[in-house]
């Protein structure tokens, strides 16, 4: 009897649970019906490292929200990994590198960035130009491996996505975007010398205030500084080109069959979402298809690990610093690895340090070294007092929100820069790694810990990035969800995208106006010319007589 009761009892909760799970389903149809960017498809096409690791934040929120998410991804790919239980569909193609090949390639990119000599500005970029290109090269065998699988691209075709959301680092998604006939929305940190924004995206620069990217300027020069940011802006309109745009355009018309070029695909993209905000950003004019939407993975701390939070609490008064220089840092020499650690051993701070190699010979025991650690909860712990990085754009932004002071070390690609944006805000010191000593760490250290004004700075630039209308997560889903809705966002391009070099600048204009000038001035100077000619003869003929 009470074993008939009990099975009674299972088959009315199964009952019961399929009732709730149909409920569930119908209201998500329902509300589906009801939003046309409900329930859309989302084709992307990714890139590696922090890159992934930001758009992954915006594709687990779409999924959340109830799209339907494609991830373009090769065999070979470092981070993006299928086999990790998700949500998240991956269409995998083949190419005939492996993971480790991959990797090798990066990291030999990075370090010889990382180690380029500034003897010069034109050796500096030229060599930068030739890493970038040996990236370009790569980029291209991977998209070819994509638009080339016939099977591939049918399978994409039958799919009928609905947008596709691209890293504009990384070429092909615009290509994918036209062949599809889907519209393209962007996501992006930065372009050497700020190229795809302005020449595809037409957003303005006024380099008298704007500094280029990688320039290391802030938006208040001098007049030499000035001078400076014309140069690279010149160089970089006129000379150094991030990608071989030559093989690209070729490229891209073979593909479609007719001559097309990639900045003309590219200035194709409804929606840039860029990954930064005016908490990071110097002022300066922007366009309605450009959206801010820096700090998008920032979120609270999580309790650290048992082990950790020991440590972070036997710091008492004095506190924790963080300190990493992120994931790809594998050429750290012993000699530049004890001078830090020499510097770390002298400040009454706990040291929580991600690191991997040899245990310095002068750790302190005040220092505990980890390869990985939880770098957002550590930098949102009440204990954290600075925060020492490399200047990734991920980083900054955890530190910004947390309200953290910062000593900078950066590297390579835009991590110079941002360190400037965080001294010329208050919030960090900048410290050159080829040229660090312990005396130095130890001395940025000492200030950023114990002068208030840097933890004061770091708090207002966190308290701007939390006083938004929308948060930054949000805001980089609604723009992707509009385009779906609206089948792209063609009324924010403004009409400059129908312009050459010679109407945007209005040369044309001048030019005319020029003539027309002179024309005047030609005209006025002839006419008194004949008037005192004439007077002259008159005078002449007055005398005579």
């Amino acid at each position: 009897m009470a074993e008939g009761i009990s099975n009674l009892k299972r088959r009315m909760c199964s009952t019961r649970m399929s009732t709730k799970w149909i409920s569930v389903l119908l209201l998500l149809q329902l509300s589906c019906s009801i939003s046309p960017a409900c329930c859309g498809k989302v084709l992307v096409w990714p890139t590696e490292y922090s890159h992934w690791i930001n758009m992954k934040t915006i594709l687990d929120e779409l999924v959340q929200r109830g799209h339907e998410v494609t991830v373009l991804t090769s065999s070979a790919s470092i981070l993006v990994d299928p086999n990790k239980a998700s949500a998240i569909k991956f269409e995998i193609y083949p190419i005939s590198l492996t993971k480790d090949d991959l990797e090798v390639f990066f990291m030999q990119i990075i370090n010889k960035w990382t180690d380029l000599p500034r003897d010069t500005f034109w050796s500096y970029f030229s060599q930068l130009q030739e890493f970038l290109w040996e990236c370009s090269d790569l980029i291209e065998k991977l998209c070819k491996s994509v638009v080339f699988n016939r099977k591939l691209m049918t399978k994409l075709q039958e799919s009928r996505f609905d947008v596709i959301l691209a890293d504009a680092i990384g070429p092909c998604g615009e290509l994918l975007a036209e062949l599809l006939k889907i519209p393209l929305v962007y996501s992006l940190r930065f372009s050497p010398g700020d190229n795809f924004e302005k020449r595809s995206g037409g957003l303005p620069f006024i380099p008298s205030y704007v500094p280029v990217i990688l320039s290391e300027l802030s938006d208040r020069m001098t007049f030499m500084e000035r001078v400076k940011n014309m140069i690279y802006v010149l160089y970089f309109d006129f000379w150094f080109k991030t990608f071989n745009q030559k093989k690209w355009d070729e490229f891209y018309s073979e593909v479609l069959g007719r001559p097309t070029t990639f900045y003309e695909l590219m200035g194709k993209a409804e929606m840039w979402l860029i990954r930064t905000y005016w908490d990071f950003e110097f002022p300066r004019p922007f366009l309605p298809h450009f959206e801010f939407v820096g700090g998008l993975h920032c979120k609270p701390a999580k309790p650290l690990p048992k082990e950790m939070e020991e440590f972070a609490q036997s710091s008492g008064e004095h506190g924790i610093v963080v300190f990493t220089l992120g994931s790809m840092v594998t050429n750290m020499t012993e000699g530049r690895a004890n001078m830090i650690a020499s510097a770390l051993a002298q400040i009454p701070q706990k040291v929580i340090w991600r690191y991997e190699g040899k245990k310095p010979d002068t750790l302190g025991p005040n220092t505990r070294l980890y390869k990985w650690i939880p770098q957002n909860d550590l930098l949102g712990h009440p204990k954290t007092k600075a925060f020492i990085t490399h200047g990734g754009t991920n980083g900054i932004y955890e530190a910004i929100y947390h309200g953290i002071p910062m000593v900078g070390i950066p590297l390579f690609a835009d991590q110079p820069d941002n360190i400037v944006h965080m001294k010329t805000k208050g919030a960090a010191i900048r410290l050159d790694l080829h040229t660090l000593s312990s005396t130095k760490l130890l001395n940025a250290l000492e200030t950023v810990i114990n002068d208030p004004s840097y933890k004061e700075n770091a708090m207002k630039l966190s308290r701007i990035h939390h006083d938004q209308p929308m948060k930054p997560l949000d805001r980089a889903v609604f723009w992707i969800e509009f385009v779906m809705r609206h089948k792209g966002a063609k009324h924010l391009r403004p009409a400059s995208y129908d312009l050459n070099w010679v109407q945007y600048h209005s040369l044309d204009v001048i030019g005319f106006l020029l003539v027309c000038v002179a024309t005047v001035i030609f005209v006025i100077t002839k006419f008194c010319l004949f008037c005192c000619q004439k007077f002259a003869k008159t005078g002449k003929k007055k005398k005579r007589e």
